[in-house]
């Protein structure tokens, strides 16, 4: 799994802040507002109560009863309705702003190669773009509106208390210096417990989507226990770690009551003896201490702030840890060179590639011509396999080079040596969508004669006529709804449809009855007409009709010819079809 970096704080807030946040300027400055409005009604509140006390009820004041308390209900309903307005912008924002990044990421993540996907379990990348980024966004927002909110209402109360008497505001901020080390403890203490928390919840995700997907191997191998325990793991260290910083995210707020305890008693001792002299009225004693009173849940925000950053702060380094993570290929934006229209041939030249356990591919050569079948044989772990994810741009030679209607791969961008192909394998990857849209892949202009003349030559309509909905049918999680066969058969009218130049086989018929095998070997045999075409092949018996086969072991050629002259050298063709006769 990828390790997260360490960010400066003001560059994850610049980054968020261009890209997020300034799109939504206008609605944030009206949320500052009407924010900034909600904050300084605290001020004005207590600001009213000195007249209350000292003019409304004194003996004969009664008279403008009706015009203080109207003030300080008016006061009240506009507290009421900014902070609707205000908290329905910011959930806007959020939320368009979470989507926005899940979409920036998602995007991003689509140009990396194989190598990081192999790296990275899907689980975690799910939760990195549904969790992170939400989490990020709701609390950095709630962060900018609380911070916006909280200080105009600390400023306005101070003022107050600063109108009133300086020397009882000094009092009461007497503990306040006591919060600095705590709060930089805390700090850093809740950041590693937010960032435990993150990373363990992508492991959650991604031990969930085995179990899932993987459901019929658990109740096959009796593995409920088993996965239920590893499970439990996981979910025992998110809670440890999530009360850990819940733990932490309280103690700032409870850390305010103590000093704000201490500033009462201060102000209390000082200003109670002056109102009990007479040197203060008690008018101002009121408006003061509910001053400072209400100084007490803007300064607990303020500090739970604090620790809803390190929340922000964690999610967004996660995130921009992704973003910065850049495709290992060099291959161009735009193609340099493409081939010619048509059947392209194509050439290994001293290819060789190795796994970070194992080496593949040493320096193998060989050509599959223009417009004729080349198969590919060998055991298992011959290189077969790694030779199909190479012309597929899935990975690159590390040397020699590959080339394909005579120019060199490397001179295409991946899309434009990916259109020259079309592939079937023997793991038919469905999506979770109508079979239609899993035929057409998003690809508009193909008219429904061509579509039920592909369906037909797959042997896909037998089936779909079948079925209520017909091509409308979801296929279920990863082609669930599907049998084997007929996944595969999918995936076989979905290559015919790409019409692309280059046609990729990985025993495409290995899921099929030997009825069906034989209809749609007649259909592959078609399409290959005008086609480069490369065959991965188990069964021998399937590339007997081959223009070339080519035999590879461990990553090297070591025979080619048609079948008949394979058989005629007796060598290692030779065996493997005596070994897969007497099996």
């Amino acid at each position: 799994m990828q390790p997260t970096r360490d960010y400066p704080t003001k560059d994850l807030l610049r980054r968020f802040w261009h890209r997020y946040l300034r799109p939504h300027l206008p609605a944030l400055l009206l949320a500052t507002l009407v924010m900034v409005i909600e904050g300084s009604t605290l001020g004005l509140l207590s600001y009213m109560l000195e007249p209350l006390f000292d003019e409304v009820f004194k003996p004969g004041g009664s008279a403008g009863l009706v015009w203080v308390g109207g003030a300080i209900l008016a006061l009240f309903l506009v507290r009421a309705v900014t902070s609707i307005i205000g908290r329905r912008i910011t959930a806007q924002v959020n939320l368009q702003s979470a989507g926005r990044m899940q979409s920036d990421l998602v995007r991003h993540l689509l140009t990396l190669d194989a190598s990081f996907f192999q790296a990275n379990p899907p689980g975690t990348l799910i939760e990195r773009v549904q969790g992170d980024t939400l989490s990020a966004a709701t609390a950095t927002i709630a962060v900018f509106g609380g911070v916006a909110r909280d200080l105009v209402s600390l400023v306005g109360l101070f003022v107050v208390a600063l109108m009133i008497d300086p020397v009882w505001t000094a009092a009461a901020l007497i503990g306040a210096p006591l919060l600095l080390l705590p709060a930089f403890v805390l700090r850093r203490y809740l950041y590693r417990k937010v960032m435990l928390s993150r990373q363990q919840a992508g492991l959650r995700a991604t031990r969930l989507d085995e179990i899932f997907h993987g459901i019929q191997a658990v109740k096959l191998n009796r593995m409920e226990a088993y996965q239920s325990q590893r499970f439990q793991r996981i979910v025992d260290t998110i809670v440890r770690a999530e009360v850990k910083a819940a733990t932490a995210r309280a103690a700032m707020p409870a850390l305010v009551d103590v000093i704000t305890g201490i500033g009462f008693f201060a102000v209390l001792m000082l200003g109670g003896a002056e109102v009990a002299a007479g040197d203060r009225t008690i008018g101002e004693f009121m408006s003061f201490f509910t001053a400072m009173a209400l100084t007490f849940q803007p300064i607990r925000r303020l500090s739970d702030l604090a620790g809803l950053w390190q929340v922000a702060k964690a999610s967004l380094a996660r995130i921009y840890t992704l973003f910065d993570t850049e495709s290992t290929s060099t291959r161009p934006a735009q193609s340099r060179a493409v081939p010619s229209p048509g059947a392209p041939e194509i050439r290994f030249e001293n290819v060789s590639f190795t796994y970070p356990d194992r080496p593949v591919l040493d320096g193998l050569t060989f050509t599959a011509e223009a417009g004729k079948v080349t198969a590919l044989v060998g055991s298992s772990g011959a290189g077969k396999t790694t030779v199909f994810q190479l012309i597929s741009a899935l990975i690159e030679p590390q040397a020699g080079r590959i080339l394909i209607g005579g120019v060199d791969a490397q001179e295409m961008s991946l899309f434009d040596q990916r259109a020259l192909l079309a592939s079937v394998s023997q793991d038919s990857a469905l999506f979770d969508e109508t079979l239609r849209e899993n035929l057409l892949l998003g690809r508009t202009g193909i008219g429904p004669d061509r579509l039920d003349k592909v369906l037909a030559d797959a042997e896909v309509t037998g089936f779909t006529e079948a079925m209520p909905q017909g091509l409308d049918t979801p296929a279920g999680t990863r082609g669930s709804a599907l049998s084997g066969g007929q996944r595969q058969r999918i995936a076989i009218a979905r290559a015919l449809l790409a019409d692309a130049p280059v046609l990729l086989l990985d025993e495409a018929t290995s899921a099929l009855d030997t009825r069906t095998e034989a209809a749609v070997s007649e259909a592959l045999a078609r399409a290959q007409s005008g086609r480069t075409t490369l065959v991965i092949a188990h069964r021998l018996s399937t590339v007997k009709g081959a223009d070339k086969i080519i035999v590879l072991d461990r990553g090297r050629l070591i025979e080619e010819g048609t079948h008949d002259s394979l058989m005629a050298l007796q060598g290692a063709y030779a065996r493997l079809q005596e070994a897969q006769l007497r099996d």
